[in-house]
C-alpha cells in the first residue's frame, strides 16, 4: 500500500510555481515561510498534515488549505512543485 506524504515526510523543503514567483518553503517541525517575487518572507505560519491534505494558518492568523496528489502540491489556486521537480 502507497503511504501518504504525512507518513513520508517529503513535504517537507521547498514548492514552487512554474514561474518561481511563489517559493513556499515547508520547514520540519510544522513552521512554513512563503517568498513572493523579490517579497523574502511575504508570509509565515505553522502548517499540520493529515494524509495528503496541509493545512495551514499564518501568524496573522490566516487560514488556507491544499492538496497534496501526484507529487504536486495544489494550493489557494496555485500549483507548486518540489523544486528538484520543477517542470
Amino acid at each position: 500500500m502507497e503511504k501518504t506524504i504525512e507518513e513520508t515526510e517529503e513535504y517537507i523543503g521547498m514548492w514552487v510555481t512554474r514561474d518561481g514567483y511563489v517559493r513556499h518553503e515547508l520547514l520540519s517541525g510544522g513552521r512554513y515561510d512563503e517568498a513572493r517575487g523579490s517579497r523574502q518572507s511575504a508570509y509565515q505560519g505553522s502548517y499540520w498534515v493529515t494524509g495528503n491534505h496541509i493545512d495551514y494558518k499564518d501568524d496573522t492568523g490566516f487560514t488556507a488549505d491544499g492538496d497534496f496528489r501526484d507529487g504536486i502540491l495544489y494550493h489557494g489556486g496555485m500549483i507548486l512543485y518540489k523544486e528538484n521537480l520543477v517542470y
